[in-house]
């Protein structure tokens, strides 16, 4: 058995966009070196300042190089019929299986990971990076972060490693372990250990920080599907590098899950969910009386200094429930702040003289307070059933103006709504629990919803 120990620097990003700008292989025949390769290439792209920084590798080096196409055929000689091997694999051979697809055909070879390797053989290690590897064996880099430097260093530590324990490696070449998705950092072990329940999980990284929370009906299926398909390439990659562990809450309904990952995004902030934890500009519906007495509205941004008696996540969703307000109660565009000119008969949408002085502000505004209170009473405080994490357990959640702000696992034996309410802890009241709200409460049963009188 021979093995291709193989690396490659790249103009970065994901496999699919970035291109290889230099590669280096090794041919190992599990005794020693017998075989080196090595060349620069023509990416066909344009190299990243930050990228030739980190390599040495510039415009200029590259633009009489030879590009992938043109080596393809030798480089297919050289990794056919034999083990890829590579620190962190799955970054070099993403972007040479995605190159030979450019050219008409699929790597499909066998692969090891000397990270994940070097975790079963030297276990204890606070960082696997090839860096910290060849630090801890004294092995010398002669060029770090070039692809002929980076390879021999990775073949010594290899070959270090065929001779410490060739038992790992062969049993890491036994196809369906279960381990081919999973980051290198991660041990399979742990993955054996995460629920197929509904829940909350975090990706740690090597301090045991969460970079990334999400939810999950089926919570292994989940993090199994992150490092799986072509979805995301660029957060994948990022992740599988990143990723050391994964704790988890589970939650019993995907309802409470979506309520608790947007509660623990805002509290915990992870950087790779940017889409989430970024703050929604809120706009709300405000009311006033004029200087003629005539109840207004106005749509405007939400500021601290006063408080709408209705908040929308747009412009758009804030004017259209005005629209269907004005068309209920029979208000004046004008007087809503939808329009700059009087009503017309001829208007799609006209009051009953309110903007000419025609109606007294007395009848109009009786009509502005059934509107409000209907809002109002759309405002008042619910409670929530929910299953529960076991069969003996429900949860419980409050929500006020739509929006979560207090939960709790109650025991299904001891639950009566003075035991229920007083179990019920309080969170932050975070805006997009306003849309989760609206988006399942019409898949609840009647039963499980209870409008509480105001205390």
């Amino acid at each position: 058995m021979e093995f291709a120990i193989v690396d490659i620097e790249t103009t970065g990003g994901a496999p699919k966009h970035g291109g290889i700008t230099e590669i280096a292989v090794l041919i190992h025949d599990g005794k020693s070196i017998v075989k080196e390769y090595q060349t620069l290439l023509n990416p066909e792209q344009a190299i990243p300042t930050y990228i030739t920084g980190l390599t040495g590798i510039d415009n200029f080096m590259v633009r009489h190089e030879p590009t992938f196409e043109a080596i393809h055929e030798e480089l297919w000689e050289m990794l056919a019929d034999r083990v890829f091997v590579a620190h962190n694999v799955n970054f070099d051979y993403g972007f040479l299986r995605e190159a030979f697809m450019k050219v008409g055909k699929e790597l499909k070879t066998p692969k090891l990971c000397t990270v994940r390797l070097s975790r079963k053989i030297y276990p204890g290690m606070r960082s696997y990076s090839l860096g910290r590897l060849c630090e801890s064996q004294r092995i010398p880099i002669e060029a770090r972060h070039r692809a002929m430097g980076d390879a021999k260093a990775t073949a010594i530590l290899f070959d270090r490693m065929i001779k410490a324990d060739y038992q790992v490696i062969n049993h890491s070449l036994k196809k369906n372990t279960g381990e081919a998705f999973l980051p290198p950092n991660f041990p399979h072990s742990r993955f054996k250990e995460i629920p197929t329940s509904c829940g909350v999980y975090y990706m740690l990284d090597e301090h045991g920080k969460a970079i990334y929370v999400g939810k999950a009906i089926n919570i292994r299926e989940r993090f199994k599907n992150h490092f799986s398909g072509q979805l995301l390439p660029n957060l994948k990659q990022k992740l599988k590098t990143e990723v050391f562990d994964l704790k988890w809450e589970l939650t019993g309904s995907e309802f409470m899950a979506l309520l608790y990952e947007a509660l623990e995004i805002k509290r915990l902030w992870p950087k790779y969910n940017s889409a989430l934890k970024l703050p929604k500009r809120t706009f709300g519906l405000f009311h006033y009386e004029d200087n003629s007495g005539y109840g207004r509205f106005q749509v405007s941004k939400v500021t601290k200094y006063f408080k709408p008696i209705e908040s929308f996540f747009s412009m758009e969703e804030a004017n259209a429930f005005l629209k269907t307000g004005i068309v209920t109660y029979g208000l004046c565009p004008k007087l809503c702040g939808l329009r700059k000119i009087n009503c017309s008969t001829e208007d799609e949408m006209c009051c009953g003289g309110a903007c000419g002085f025609t109606e007294s502000p007395k009848e109009y505004n009786q009509r502005v307070g059934e509107f409000m209170g209907k809002i109002k009473e759309s405002q008042k405080e619910i409670l929530i059933r929910l299953e529960g994490r076991t069969p003996e357990e429900s949860a419980y959640c409050m929500f006020e103006s739509g929006m979560l702000s207090k939960f709790a696992y109650v025991d299904v034996k001891s639950a009566s709504e003075g035991n229920i309410l007083e179990s019920l802890t309080p969170v932050p009241k975070v805006p997009e629990t306003y849309y989760l709200l609206r988006q399942f409460i019409h898949q609840l049963n009647p039963e499980q919803i209870s409008v509480l009188e105001s205390s």
